[in-house]
Protein backbone atom coordinates (compact mmCIF):
# COMPACT_ATOMS: atom_id res chain seq x y z
CA UNK A 1 0.00 0.00 0.00
CA UNK A 2 1.22 3.58 -0.93
CA UNK A 3 0.95 6.42 1.38
CA UNK A 4 1.28 10.12 0.77
CA UNK A 5 3.37 11.60 3.80
CA UNK A 6 2.84 15.61 3.37
CA UNK A 7 4.86 17.61 6.14
CA UNK A 8 3.26 20.51 7.73
CA UNK A 9 5.84 22.60 5.84
CA UNK A 10 4.41 21.70 2.37
CA UNK A 11 7.80 19.11 1.72
CA UNK A 12 7.06 16.35 -0.70
CA UNK A 13 5.64 13.03 0.02
CA UNK A 14 7.58 9.81 1.11
CA UNK A 15 7.58 6.48 -0.96
CA UNK A 16 6.31 3.38 0.47
CA UNK A 17 8.62 2.00 2.60
CA UNK A 18 9.44 -1.55 1.27
CA UNK A 19 11.25 -4.58 3.01
CA UNK A 20 15.10 -4.59 2.49
CA UNK A 21 16.03 -6.74 -0.75
CA UNK A 22 18.04 -9.63 1.60
CA UNK A 23 14.48 -10.16 3.32
CA UNK A 24 12.48 -10.96 -0.25
CA UNK A 25 12.00 -14.44 -1.24
CA UNK A 26 13.69 -15.52 -4.53
CA UNK A 27 12.35 -15.14 -7.92
CA UNK A 28 12.20 -18.52 -9.05
CA UNK A 29 10.22 -19.49 -5.76
CA UNK A 30 7.46 -16.73 -5.85
CA UNK A 31 6.97 -17.96 -9.49
CA UNK A 32 6.63 -21.59 -8.41
CA UNK A 33 4.16 -20.17 -5.99
CA UNK A 34 1.56 -18.38 -8.36
CA UNK A 35 1.63 -21.48 -10.52
CA UNK A 36 1.02 -23.64 -7.57
CA UNK A 37 -1.75 -21.59 -7.17
CA UNK A 38 -3.21 -21.30 -10.30
CA UNK A 39 -3.40 -25.12 -10.53
CA UNK A 40 -5.33 -25.12 -7.31
CA UNK A 41 -7.93 -22.87 -8.42
CA UNK A 42 -8.77 -25.08 -11.57
CA UNK A 43 -8.46 -27.97 -10.03
CA UNK A 44 -11.34 -27.12 -7.85
CA UNK A 45 -13.09 -25.15 -10.65
CA UNK A 46 -12.87 -28.91 -12.43
CA UNK A 47 -14.05 -30.46 -9.13
CA UNK A 48 -16.74 -28.56 -8.86
CA UNK A 49 -18.33 -28.32 -12.39
CA UNK A 50 -17.96 -32.42 -12.17
CA UNK A 51 -19.60 -32.88 -8.95
CA UNK A 52 -22.50 -30.67 -10.38
CA UNK A 53 -22.61 -32.96 -13.56
CA UNK A 54 -22.77 -35.73 -11.66
CA UNK A 55 -25.18 -34.72 -9.49
CA UNK A 56 -27.80 -33.43 -12.41
CA UNK A 57 -27.12 -37.15 -13.98
CA UNK A 58 -27.96 -38.75 -10.87
CA UNK A 59 -31.30 -36.59 -10.26
CA UNK A 60 -32.33 -37.64 -13.79
CA UNK A 61 -31.39 -40.80 -13.65
CA UNK A 62 -33.74 -41.20 -10.13
CA UNK A 63 -36.64 -38.99 -11.69
CA UNK A 64 -39.70 -41.14 -10.65
CA UNK A 65 -41.49 -42.40 -13.43
CA UNK A 66 -44.96 -39.87 -14.91
CA UNK A 67 -47.79 -41.67 -16.39
CA UNK A 68 -48.47 -39.83 -20.00
CA UNK A 69 -51.41 -38.29 -21.41
CA UNK A 70 -53.06 -40.24 -24.33
CA UNK A 71 -53.03 -37.81 -27.04
CA UNK A 72 -55.84 -36.28 -27.79
CA UNK A 73 -57.43 -35.58 -31.86
CA UNK A 74 -58.92 -31.93 -31.73
CA UNK A 75 -62.46 -31.53 -33.00
CA UNK A 76 -63.66 -28.34 -34.57
CA UNK A 77 -67.70 -26.95 -34.15
CA UNK A 78 -68.85 -26.13 -37.10
CA UNK A 79 -71.88 -24.85 -39.52
CA UNK A 80 -73.02 -27.15 -41.96
CA UNK A 81 -75.70 -26.98 -44.81
CA UNK A 82 -77.40 -29.70 -46.87
CA UNK A 83 -77.09 -28.82 -50.66
CA UNK A 84 -79.35 -29.28 -53.11
CA UNK A 85 -79.33 -29.07 -56.97
CA UNK A 86 -81.70 -26.27 -58.85
CA UNK A 87 -81.71 -23.86 -61.82
CA UNK A 88 -80.41 -20.89 -60.32
CA UNK A 89 -79.71 -17.31 -61.87
CA UNK A 90 -77.92 -14.85 -59.53
CA UNK A 91 -78.43 -11.48 -59.58
CA UNK A 92 -77.02 -8.52 -61.30
CA UNK A 93 -77.46 -5.27 -59.50
CA UNK A 94 -76.30 -2.18 -60.99
CA UNK A 95 -77.41 2.00 -60.44
CA UNK A 96 -80.05 3.74 -62.70
CA UNK A 97 -81.53 7.10 -63.17
CA UNK A 98 -85.71 7.34 -63.31
CA UNK A 99 -86.78 9.68 -65.78
CA UNK A 100 -90.49 10.78 -66.68
CA UNK A 101 -92.32 8.41 -68.89
CA UNK A 102 -94.29 10.79 -70.47
CA UNK A 103 -93.79 14.81 -70.04
CA UNK A 104 -95.23 17.49 -72.42
CA UNK A 105 -94.55 21.61 -73.22
CA UNK A 106 -97.93 22.91 -73.26
CA UNK A 107 -97.55 26.31 -75.62
CA UNK A 108 -100.02 29.19 -76.00
CA UNK A 109 -102.38 27.75 -79.48
CA UNK A 110 -104.11 31.19 -79.57
CA UNK A 111 -102.84 34.60 -78.32
CA UNK A 112 -104.38 37.15 -75.78
CA UNK A 113 -104.57 38.22 -72.06
CA UNK A 114 -104.17 35.57 -69.56
CA UNK A 115 -107.65 35.58 -67.28
CA UNK A 116 -107.19 32.67 -64.93
CA UNK A 117 -104.45 30.60 -63.88
CA UNK A 118 -104.80 27.08 -61.58
CA UNK A 119 -103.65 27.40 -58.21
CA UNK A 120 -101.37 24.83 -58.58
CA UNK A 121 -99.52 25.65 -61.43
CA UNK A 122 -96.24 26.19 -59.91
CA UNK A 123 -93.15 24.23 -60.07
CA UNK A 124 -94.02 20.43 -58.33
CA UNK A 125 -97.80 21.35 -58.07
CA UNK A 126 -100.22 18.56 -58.46
CA UNK A 127 -102.82 18.21 -61.55
CA UNK A 128 -104.96 16.46 -62.50
CA UNK A 129 -106.23 15.35 -66.33
CA UNK A 130 -108.83 17.66 -67.41
CA UNK A 131 -107.80 20.65 -65.30
CA UNK A 132 -108.04 24.30 -66.09
CA UNK A 133 -104.41 25.40 -66.48
CA UNK A 134 -104.59 28.93 -67.98
CA UNK A 135 -107.55 31.07 -69.89
CA UNK A 136 -107.20 33.33 -72.37
CA UNK A 137 -109.67 36.42 -72.78
CA UNK A 138 -112.36 35.03 -75.64
CA UNK A 139 -113.88 38.03 -76.33
CA UNK A 140 -112.41 38.34 -80.06
CA UNK A 141 -112.88 34.72 -80.33
CA UNK A 142 -116.10 34.36 -79.74
CA UNK A 143 -117.04 37.53 -82.19
CA UNK A 144 -115.25 35.60 -84.60
CA UNK A 145 -117.63 32.66 -84.35
CA UNK A 146 -120.67 34.98 -84.51
CA UNK A 147 -119.29 36.50 -87.77
CA UNK A 148 -118.72 32.78 -89.25
CA UNK A 149 -121.87 31.48 -87.90
CA UNK A 150 -123.35 34.72 -89.51
CA UNK A 151 -121.80 34.03 -93.29
CA UNK A 152 -122.30 30.69 -93.03
CA UNK A 153 -126.02 31.99 -92.67
CA UNK A 154 -125.94 34.21 -95.98
CA UNK A 155 -124.79 31.49 -97.76
CA UNK A 156 -127.06 28.70 -97.06
CA UNK A 157 -129.53 31.09 -97.51
CA UNK A 158 -128.04 32.13 -101.47
CA UNK A 159 -127.94 28.53 -101.57
CA UNK A 160 -131.39 28.36 -101.20
CA UNK A 161 -132.50 30.80 -104.19
CA UNK A 162 -129.92 28.80 -106.66
CA UNK A 163 -131.53 26.00 -106.10
CA UNK A 164 -134.75 27.74 -106.70
CA UNK A 165 -134.14 29.65 -109.57
CA UNK A 166 -132.33 25.70 -110.97
CA UNK A 167 -135.83 24.22 -110.45
CA UNK A 168 -137.73 27.38 -112.10
CA UNK A 169 -135.07 26.84 -115.11
CA UNK A 170 -135.46 22.72 -115.26
CA UNK A 171 -139.42 23.61 -115.58
CA UNK A 172 -138.82 26.12 -118.24
CA UNK A 173 -136.56 23.47 -120.52
CA UNK A 174 -139.73 21.17 -119.89
CA UNK A 175 -142.17 23.98 -121.11
CA UNK A 176 -139.85 24.63 -123.85
CA UNK A 177 -139.42 21.44 -125.41
CA UNK A 178 -143.23 21.18 -125.43
CA UNK A 179 -143.54 24.26 -127.13
CA UNK A 180 -140.53 22.52 -129.82
CA UNK A 181 -142.84 20.00 -130.23
CA UNK A 182 -146.03 21.65 -131.31
CA UNK A 183 -144.20 23.82 -133.62
CA UNK A 184 -142.68 20.87 -135.12
CA UNK A 185 -146.01 19.16 -135.39
CA UNK A 186 -147.78 22.01 -136.91
CA UNK A 187 -144.48 22.41 -139.44
CA UNK A 188 -145.36 18.87 -140.25
CA UNK A 189 -149.54 19.83 -141.53
CA UNK A 190 -148.08 22.73 -143.38
CA UNK A 191 -146.28 20.98 -145.62
CA UNK A 192 -148.64 17.79 -145.94
CA UNK A 193 -150.71 20.55 -146.74
CA UNK A 194 -148.72 22.73 -149.62
CA UNK A 195 -148.39 18.95 -151.45
CA UNK A 196 -152.00 18.94 -151.90
CA UNK A 197 -152.04 23.15 -152.78
CA UNK A 198 -154.42 23.93 -149.74
CA UNK A 199 -151.78 26.43 -148.27
CA UNK A 200 -149.22 28.83 -149.71
CA UNK A 201 -145.04 28.62 -149.65
CA UNK A 202 -145.63 31.26 -147.29
CA UNK A 203 -147.51 29.72 -144.23
CA UNK A 204 -144.71 26.84 -144.79
CA UNK A 205 -141.77 29.50 -143.95
CA UNK A 206 -143.41 31.13 -141.06
CA UNK A 207 -144.17 27.15 -139.46
CA UNK A 208 -140.18 26.78 -140.09
CA UNK A 209 -139.11 30.03 -138.45
CA UNK A 210 -141.55 29.28 -135.92
CA UNK A 211 -139.59 26.24 -135.24
CA UNK A 212 -136.24 27.93 -135.34
CA UNK A 213 -137.59 30.18 -132.39
CA UNK A 214 -138.42 27.54 -130.33
CA UNK A 215 -135.24 25.19 -130.43
CA UNK A 216 -133.45 28.84 -129.56
CA UNK A 217 -135.46 29.21 -127.13
CA UNK A 218 -134.50 25.31 -125.76
CA UNK A 219 -130.67 25.94 -125.79
CA UNK A 220 -130.73 29.49 -123.94
CA UNK A 221 -133.26 27.52 -121.33
CA UNK A 222 -130.75 24.48 -121.54
CA UNK A 223 -128.17 27.38 -120.88
CA UNK A 224 -129.78 29.34 -118.10
CA UNK A 225 -130.40 26.08 -116.34
CA UNK A 226 -126.59 24.96 -116.61
CA UNK A 227 -125.68 28.41 -115.31
CA UNK A 228 -127.90 28.04 -112.71
CA UNK A 229 -126.48 25.06 -111.23
CA UNK A 230 -123.20 25.91 -111.42
CA UNK A 231 -124.38 28.67 -109.10
CA UNK A 232 -125.35 26.00 -106.91
CA UNK A 233 -122.27 24.19 -106.99
CA UNK A 234 -120.09 27.40 -106.31
CA UNK A 235 -122.51 27.83 -103.01
CA UNK A 236 -122.03 24.45 -101.64
CA UNK A 237 -118.46 25.27 -101.99
CA UNK A 238 -118.14 27.95 -100.09
CA UNK A 239 -120.71 26.50 -97.71
CA UNK A 240 -118.16 23.90 -97.29
CA UNK A 241 -115.41 26.54 -96.64
CA UNK A 242 -117.60 28.71 -94.05
CA UNK A 243 -118.35 25.35 -92.38
CA UNK A 244 -114.59 24.98 -91.93
CA UNK A 245 -114.42 28.49 -90.64
CA UNK A 246 -117.13 28.18 -88.34
CA UNK A 247 -114.91 25.09 -86.89
CA UNK A 248 -112.24 26.97 -86.75
CA UNK A 249 -113.52 29.97 -84.95
CA UNK A 250 -114.61 27.63 -82.42
CA UNK A 251 -111.45 25.72 -82.72
CA UNK A 252 -109.98 28.92 -81.56
CA UNK A 253 -112.42 29.14 -78.86
CA UNK A 254 -112.05 26.12 -77.15
CA UNK A 255 -107.94 26.92 -77.74
CA UNK A 256 -108.46 29.99 -75.03
CA UNK A 257 -108.65 26.97 -72.68
CA UNK A 258 -105.54 24.94 -71.79
CA UNK A 259 -106.08 22.18 -70.11
CA UNK A 260 -103.65 19.14 -68.42
CA UNK A 261 -103.74 16.66 -70.89
CA UNK A 262 -103.45 13.80 -67.69
CA UNK A 263 -102.34 13.80 -64.28
CA UNK A 264 -99.42 15.62 -64.43
CA UNK A 265 -96.55 17.15 -61.91
CA UNK A 266 -95.66 20.35 -62.93
CA UNK A 267 -91.65 21.36 -63.76
CA UNK A 268 -92.06 24.42 -64.81
CA UNK A 269 -94.97 27.52 -65.72
CA UNK A 270 -94.59 30.69 -67.09
CA UNK A 271 -97.89 31.94 -66.89
CA UNK A 272 -99.17 35.14 -64.87
CA UNK A 273 -102.55 36.92 -64.75
CA UNK A 274 -102.66 39.57 -67.46
CA UNK A 275 -99.79 38.15 -69.17
CA UNK A 276 -99.88 39.06 -72.61
CA UNK A 277 -99.02 35.30 -74.69
CA UNK A 278 -98.85 35.34 -78.10
CA UNK A 279 -99.05 31.80 -80.43
CA UNK A 280 -96.30 29.38 -79.46
CA UNK A 281 -95.22 30.84 -76.40
CA UNK A 282 -94.21 28.06 -73.28
CA UNK A 283 -96.71 28.29 -70.94
CA UNK A 284 -96.19 24.64 -68.87
CA UNK A 285 -94.40 21.73 -68.90
CA UNK A 286 -95.88 19.32 -67.44
CA UNK A 287 -94.46 15.42 -66.42
CA UNK A 288 -97.09 12.33 -66.13
CA UNK A 289 -97.19 11.53 -62.55
CA UNK A 290 -97.92 7.81 -62.74
CA UNK A 291 -95.75 6.53 -65.61
CA UNK A 292 -91.93 6.69 -64.67
CA UNK A 293 -89.06 4.67 -66.54
CA UNK A 294 -85.64 3.59 -65.08
CA UNK A 295 -82.74 3.96 -67.35
CA UNK A 296 -79.76 1.63 -66.64
CA UNK A 297 -76.46 0.32 -68.20
CA UNK A 298 -74.99 -3.28 -68.63
CA UNK A 299 -72.10 -4.27 -69.52
CA UNK A 300 -71.34 -6.00 -73.00
CA UNK A 301 -70.44 -9.49 -70.73
CA UNK A 302 -74.01 -9.05 -68.37
CA UNK A 303 -76.16 -7.96 -71.98
CA UNK A 304 -74.64 -10.91 -74.25
CA UNK A 305 -74.93 -13.92 -71.27
CA UNK A 306 -79.21 -12.40 -71.03
CA UNK A 307 -79.17 -12.86 -74.85
CA UNK A 308 -77.86 -16.54 -74.70
CA UNK A 309 -80.50 -17.12 -71.89
CA UNK A 310 -83.71 -16.01 -73.61
CA UNK A 311 -83.15 -14.33 -76.61
CA UNK A 312 -84.13 -11.21 -75.72
CA UNK A 313 -83.99 -8.59 -72.90
CA UNK A 314 -87.40 -6.80 -73.25
CA UNK A 315 -89.66 -8.09 -70.95
CA UNK A 316 -87.68 -9.13 -68.19
CA UNK A 317 -88.76 -8.35 -64.76
CA UNK A 318 -86.68 -5.77 -62.64
CA UNK A 319 -86.65 -4.58 -59.48
CA UNK A 320 -85.89 -0.47 -58.45
CA UNK A 321 -84.96 0.37 -54.91
CA UNK A 322 -85.07 3.83 -53.97
CA UNK A 323 -83.08 4.79 -50.81
CA UNK A 324 -84.93 7.46 -48.71
CA UNK A 325 -82.45 7.28 -46.15
CA UNK A 326 -82.12 4.20 -44.59
CA UNK A 327 -85.31 3.49 -45.68
CA UNK A 328 -85.62 1.31 -49.09
CA UNK A 329 -88.63 1.92 -51.53
CA UNK A 330 -88.92 -0.99 -53.67
CA UNK A 331 -91.07 -0.27 -57.05
CA UNK A 332 -91.68 -2.98 -59.64
CA UNK A 333 -90.43 -2.75 -63.11
CA UNK A 334 -90.50 -4.37 -66.60
CA UNK A 335 -87.61 -3.75 -69.20
CA UNK A 336 -89.69 -1.85 -72.32
CA UNK A 337 -87.18 -0.83 -74.76
CA UNK A 338 -82.85 -0.64 -75.39
CA UNK A 339 -81.33 2.09 -76.12
CA UNK A 340 -80.97 3.29 -79.54
CA UNK A 341 -76.74 3.22 -79.35
CA UNK A 342 -74.22 1.71 -77.75
CA UNK A 343 -73.37 3.50 -74.19
CA UNK A 344 -69.20 3.25 -74.95
CA UNK A 345 -68.51 6.16 -72.72
CA UNK A 346 -70.10 3.80 -70.34
CA UNK A 347 -68.90 0.19 -71.25
CA UNK A 348 -72.46 -0.89 -72.15
CA UNK A 349 -76.13 -0.93 -73.43
CA UNK A 350 -78.49 0.92 -72.17
CA UNK A 351 -82.13 -1.00 -71.40
CA UNK A 352 -85.14 1.20 -70.30
CA UNK A 353 -87.90 -0.25 -67.74
CA UNK A 354 -90.95 0.93 -67.03
CA UNK A 355 -91.88 1.24 -63.67
CA UNK A 356 -95.06 0.34 -61.57
CA UNK A 357 -95.80 2.70 -59.32
CA UNK A 358 -99.24 3.00 -58.40
CA UNK A 359 -99.37 0.54 -55.33
CA UNK A 360 -96.02 2.46 -53.64
CA UNK A 361 -96.33 4.32 -50.65
CA UNK A 362 -94.01 7.18 -51.94
CA UNK A 363 -94.27 8.92 -55.60
CA UNK A 364 -91.26 8.60 -57.72
CA UNK A 365 -89.29 11.79 -59.07
CA UNK A 366 -87.14 12.05 -62.64
CA UNK A 367 -83.66 12.68 -61.48
CA UNK A 368 -83.44 9.63 -58.96
CA UNK A 369 -80.41 7.89 -58.22
CA UNK A 370 -81.62 4.03 -57.82
CA UNK A 371 -80.33 0.52 -57.28
CA UNK A 372 -81.57 -2.14 -60.11
CA UNK A 373 -81.72 -5.34 -59.37
CA UNK A 374 -82.36 -8.17 -62.23
CA UNK A 375 -81.95 -11.99 -62.53
CA UNK A 376 -78.87 -12.77 -64.56
CA UNK A 377 -78.36 -16.49 -66.71
CA UNK A 378 -79.77 -19.15 -65.32
CA UNK A 379 -77.66 -21.86 -64.58
CA UNK A 380 -79.59 -25.56 -64.67
CA UNK A 381 -78.86 -28.36 -62.82
CA UNK A 382 -76.06 -26.54 -60.30
CA UNK A 383 -75.72 -25.81 -56.15
CA UNK A 384 -75.84 -22.47 -54.72
CA UNK A 385 -73.46 -22.60 -51.47
CA UNK A 386 -72.16 -19.79 -49.09
CA UNK A 387 -68.86 -18.10 -50.14
CA UNK A 388 -67.40 -19.17 -46.73
CA UNK A 389 -67.58 -22.65 -48.41
CA UNK A 390 -65.39 -22.42 -51.34
CA UNK A 391 -61.72 -22.65 -50.61
CA UNK A 392 -58.89 -21.90 -52.63
CA UNK A 393 -59.35 -22.26 -56.43
CA UNK A 394 -62.43 -25.00 -56.29
CA UNK A 395 -61.91 -26.75 -53.30
CA UNK A 396 -65.44 -27.38 -50.78
CA UNK A 397 -65.31 -29.91 -47.91
CA UNK A 398 -68.22 -32.34 -47.05
CA UNK A 399 -68.95 -33.43 -43.81
CA UNK A 400 -69.46 -37.59 -43.69
CA UNK A 401 -69.27 -39.57 -40.38
CA UNK A 402 -68.04 -35.92 -38.70
CA UNK A 403 -64.61 -35.43 -40.70
CA UNK A 404 -64.16 -33.51 -44.22
CA UNK A 405 -63.94 -34.90 -47.43
CA UNK A 406 -62.19 -32.26 -50.18
CA UNK A 407 -64.20 -32.16 -53.16
CA UNK A 408 -63.46 -30.17 -56.58
CA UNK A 409 -66.05 -27.99 -57.96
CA UNK A 410 -66.04 -25.42 -60.20
CA UNK A 411 -67.22 -21.89 -60.15
CA UNK A 412 -69.92 -20.27 -62.19
CA UNK A 413 -71.18 -17.34 -60.85
CA UNK A 414 -71.48 -15.09 -57.79
CA UNK A 415 -74.52 -14.08 -56.19
CA UNK A 416 -74.62 -11.98 -52.86
CA UNK A 417 -72.79 -14.25 -50.64
CA UNK A 418 -73.23 -17.33 -52.67
CA UNK A 419 -71.34 -19.06 -55.42
CA UNK A 420 -73.32 -21.10 -58.33
CA UNK A 421 -71.18 -24.18 -59.13
CA UNK A 422 -70.98 -27.58 -60.66
CA UNK A 423 -68.75 -30.70 -60.07
CA UNK A 424 -68.29 -32.94 -57.42
CA UNK A 425 -71.08 -32.75 -55.22
CA UNK A 426 -74.19 -34.76 -54.69
CA UNK A 427 -77.91 -33.09 -53.65
CA UNK A 428 -78.04 -34.38 -50.05
CA UNK A 429 -74.60 -33.56 -49.54
CA UNK A 430 -73.41 -31.94 -45.95
CA UNK A 431 -71.37 -29.13 -46.97
CA UNK A 432 -68.95 -27.26 -44.28
CA UNK A 433 -69.56 -23.36 -44.29
CA UNK A 434 -67.51 -22.41 -41.30
CA UNK A 435 -64.32 -21.26 -42.30
CA UNK A 436 -61.74 -22.99 -41.07
CA UNK A 437 -57.93 -22.22 -41.63
CA UNK A 438 -57.08 -26.11 -40.91
CA UNK A 439 -59.86 -27.32 -42.97
CA UNK A 440 -58.38 -30.81 -44.45
CA UNK A 441 -59.17 -34.09 -45.40
CA UNK A 442 -59.95 -36.08 -42.77
CA UNK A 443 -60.14 -33.19 -40.05
CA UNK A 444 -62.81 -34.04 -37.28
CA UNK A 445 -65.14 -32.13 -36.95
CA UNK A 446 -68.81 -31.43 -34.84
CA UNK A 447 -71.99 -30.09 -37.21
CA UNK A 448 -73.29 -27.53 -34.86
CA UNK A 449 -77.09 -27.44 -36.98
CA UNK A 450 -76.52 -31.49 -37.92
CA UNK A 451 -80.04 -32.87 -39.80
CA UNK A 452 -81.02 -29.33 -39.62
CA UNK A 453 -82.57 -28.54 -43.22
CA UNK A 454 -83.76 -25.45 -42.70
CA UNK A 455 -80.31 -23.75 -43.10
CA UNK A 456 -79.72 -24.35 -46.73
CA UNK A 457 -80.31 -20.99 -48.23
CA UNK A 458 -80.44 -22.61 -51.81
CA UNK A 459 -83.29 -24.45 -51.09
CA UNK A 460 -85.66 -21.11 -51.15
CA UNK A 461 -83.78 -19.54 -53.86
CA UNK A 462 -84.21 -22.79 -55.74
CA UNK A 463 -88.31 -22.83 -55.24
CA UNK A 464 -88.37 -19.09 -56.57
CA UNK A 465 -86.81 -19.54 -59.44
CA UNK A 466 -88.93 -22.43 -60.80
CA UNK A 467 -91.75 -20.30 -59.80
Amino acid sequence: MLQSLQTETGSKPVSEVLAPADMRPPEPFRRLKLVLKAALQALLAFAILFGAVKGMNNLVASKPEVAKRPIQEQSYAVETVAVTTGDFAPDINVFGETTAGREVELRALVGGEVIEVHPNLKAGGQLSEGDVLVAIDRFDYLGAVTEAEANLAEARAALVESQGRVELEKANVVRVKEQLEFAERDLKRAEDLLGRGAVTERTVDDRKLLVSQRQQAQEQTQNTLALEEAKVVQQTAAINRLEWRLQNAHRQLDNTILRAPFDAIVRSEAAELGRLVSVNDAVVSLFASDEFEVRFTLSDNQYGRLLADSGTVVGRPVEVTWFLGNTPVVYPAIVSRIGADVASTRGGVDLIASIDSSKADVALRPGAFVEVSLQDQTYPDSFRIPETAFYGEGTVYVVKDGRLEPREVKSLAIDEGFILVKGGLEPGDVLLTTRIPEAGEGLLVQPLNAGDTTANPSVARSDNADQ
